[in-house]
């Protein structure tokens, strides 16, 4: 419905206590908070690209874990809400620093984050924590990378880049089998086949 998208923020995310898996047969964590994102900016790109100079924001998290290939969604393991939270979080991180890589001079600017610790959003208030801070904190970070001037491919937490988290986004091997393997899974049921 638009001629030009400035700015657009990946922030959708569930945390399942239970394994749900998507009417596609994945896991239904990653499918939120990584591959809907992941297929969303790349239908979105040329927009994007066109719109430039433009921002893509991931929104992300300390909550990191390793995305294992053998099992990138942690199907052949008992089911961990945590963990399962973690893999999508890390592949969001290693989206953000790969397309940064592949819009580099575009005027496209990508980066990730961790926006606060412990919300006040619905997600944390239903898993029964504490919330140590709130939406207009997360809000404030987020705004810094839309309207900062900031390097593009960077991981932020308060307010600063950081590679402390998320190993495997600096990794540039680990990144390209995420692509491939997310290029594979929201492919067309007929492409796929």
């Amino acid at each position: 419905d638009y001629d030009r998208l400035d700015v657009l923020v990946n922030n959708a995310g569930v945390i399942m206590q239970d394994r749900r898996m998507s009417e596609d047969g994945y896991e239904l964590t990653f499918q939120v908070n990584y591959l809907a994102h992941y297929l969303l900016t790349r239908e979105l790109l040329p927009l994007l690209r066109g719109s430039a100079p433009a921002r893509i924001v991931n929104v992300s998290s300390i909550a990191s874990a390793p995305l294992d290939w053998d099992d990138p969604m942690g199907l052949q393991s008992p089911y961990d809400p945590g963990a399962a939270y973690g893999r999508s979080k890390r592949a969001q991180a290693m989206h953000a620093v790969d397309l940064a890589g592949e819009l580099e001079g575009s005027g496209v600017v990508v980066n990730s984050l961790h926006p606060e610790t412990f919300m006040d959003t619905n997600m944390v208030l239903s898993m029964g924590a504490e919330p140590r801070s709130s939406v207009l904190d997360g809000r404030d970070n987020v705004l810094q990378l839309i309207r900062e001037e900031v390097g593009s491919g960077d991981f932020y937490v308060d307010g600063e880049p950081t590679r402390e988290t998320h190993g495997q986004a600096w990794d540039a091997a680990e990144r390209a089998r995420l692509k491939a393997l997310s290029e594979r899974l929201v492919a067309p049921v007929e492409e796929q086949l």
